[in-house]
């Protein structure tokens, strides 16, 4: 009970850091996302120490992606910017709410054990739909593009998908967690695993037009 309250309230904290840098955006917004960009890859070179120069490339690129997109999407989408940009922090935070909670109540079946034990299928539907209705709701308040409404279930599985991929790096690691910086959380890249495919996956459907 103490680790689950501590972990809430941790959550809490940085959704609200995270809303208030976007809401303010500009120069606050940058900081911010450079800040954990940094926290990415560093985390993401001492889980791939000694696996090859790929690896590191690989890690800038996963770090940076994100960041462009991020940034994209605040600054770069017109007068929906924030919007679409609250959009893709909804759907990511519904899907591993989600998911935490109804595997945790519900879960049965694995997800994929070799790759994180604790991962249920129960567990990813229960992520898919949180981001449905949540992801959903927002498009229907703010009057976001219609095809956000089908994409935010589908995003919901890529946020997961980024979620075992960081699992399966750490696995080979040999390590619980990327870090230990935020309580309850272990570390940056744990909580921003399923951020990534989502603000690129956000900031293509921007550009084409669907947002």
């Amino acid at each position: 009970m103490r680790e689950l309250l501590t972990r809430i309230i941790s959550g809490i904290a940085m959704i609200l850091i995270a809303l208030g840098a976007a809401v303010v955006g500009g120069y606050y917004f940058a900081v911010l996302v450079a800040a954990a960009a940094t926290a990415m890859f560093y985390e993401w070179m001492r889980i791939v120490r000694g696996w090859g120069i790929h690896w590191a490339i690989g890690g800038f690129l996963y770090a940076l992606l994100p960041s462009i997109a991020l940034l994209w999407i605040r600054d770069r989408s017109g007068d929906h910017g924030l919007s679409l940009l609250l959009w893709a922090f909804i759907v990511t935070w519904a899907t591993d709410i989600g998911a935490y909670f109804v595997g945790r109540s519900f879960g049965k079946r694995k997800l994929a054990p070799s790759i994180s034990p604790g991962k249920t299928i129960e567990g990813l539907w229960g992520g898919v739909a949180a981001a449905a209705i949540f992801g959903g709701a927002w498009v229907l308040a703010t009057g976001l593009g219609k095809p956000l409404l089908l994409l935010a279930p589908l995003f919901a599985v890529a946020a997961q998908g980024g979620d075992l991929f960081e699992s399966k790096l750490k696995r080979r690691a040999g390590v619980k967690d990327s870090g230990s910086i935020l309580p309850g959380h272990g570390g940056v890249l744990d909580r921003l695993d399923g951020l990534v495919p989502v603000a690129v996956l956000t900031f293509a459907a921007q550009v084409l037009g669907l947002a």
